[in-house]
């Protein structure tokens, strides 16, 4: 079983037990959190798409870890007019695992 859900402006394809990264998440470590925006729920015989979510589904996160992504550089720069800007960013993001999928 694993459903398609929502989060953060993505979209992310989860099963249970899985971890992954999203976009930060105002939890602390620890908390669990609910996504109703699910927009399709498959199982082996059957699946469930939504218009644009299903109806009663939900996904439950337990968050594990809050943190900073990679840092990139942002270079920006006019030639021949001697400007010169170079600027670092690093995407704050949760550690998440997928504990449970509840379809209805």
């Amino acid at each position: 079983m694993y459903a398609i859900i929502e989060t953060g402006g993505k979209q992310y394809k989860v099963q249970e037990g899985d971890i992954l990264n999203v976009e930060k998440l105002d939890v602390t470590e620890g908390e669990t959190v609910e996504i109703d925006k699910v927009l399709a729920v498959v199982n082996d015989e059957k699946a469930a798409w939504g218009k644009p979510f299903v109806s009663g589904a939900k996904v439950v996160l337990k968050a594990m870890e809050q943190g900073k992504g990679k840092k990139i550089i942002v270079f920006k720069y006019k030639p021949k007019k001697k400007y010169r800007k170079k600027m670092g960013h690093r995407q704050p993001y949760t550690k998440v695992v997928v504990e449970q999928i509840v379809a209805q």
